[in-house]
């Protein structure tokens, strides 16, 4: 019986680019865009390009560090979050961002995979609304 290869696991290199994206996320509260972010990184100072943003989000997303949510209209948003699985509240307004997880719609989820026989299944939920501070000043 053969021993299974060990698992590859890729170290990326520290970069000044995705230290400053990902310090970025961290003062910001909600999702934004690739060019929201860019614009705001400028802002502050930093010579990054577009181009350069999008390539430190892929690897922040791919690392785990960052989350990505996908508007009606395609584009991306990115989200500093907690690495443990959990869901989003996004006000349509304000685009504020809470973190929730909640056990039953884990067992849903792996209950509806179940029955149609899929396993590994992965789920993302994102629930959209209108949070307080917005309802209050309409």
């Amino acid at each position: 019986m053969s021993t299974p290869d060990p698992v590859e696991v890729t170290t990326r290199r520290p970069s000044r680019q995705r230290s400053a994206v990902l310090a970025l996320l961290e003062d910001l509260d909600g999702f934004r865009s690739a060019q929201d972010l860019h614009a705001l990184l400028r802002d502050r100072g930093a010579s990054v390009g577009l181009a350069t943003v999008y390539r430190a989000l892929q690897a922040l997303v791919d690392d785990g560090q960052v989350d990505v949510l996908r508007s009606a209209d395609g584009e991306a948003a990115y989200r500093r979050c907690s690495p443990v699985h959990h869901h989003h509240l996004v006000c349509r307004s304000c685009g504020t961002t809470v973190e929730v997880s909640d056990a039953p719609v884990e067992r849903w989820a792996a209950r509806i995979a179940a029955e149609h026989g899929f396993a590994d299944a992965q789920h993302q939920v994102e629930v959209f609304g209108t949070c307080a501070t917005c309802r209050s000043a309409n």
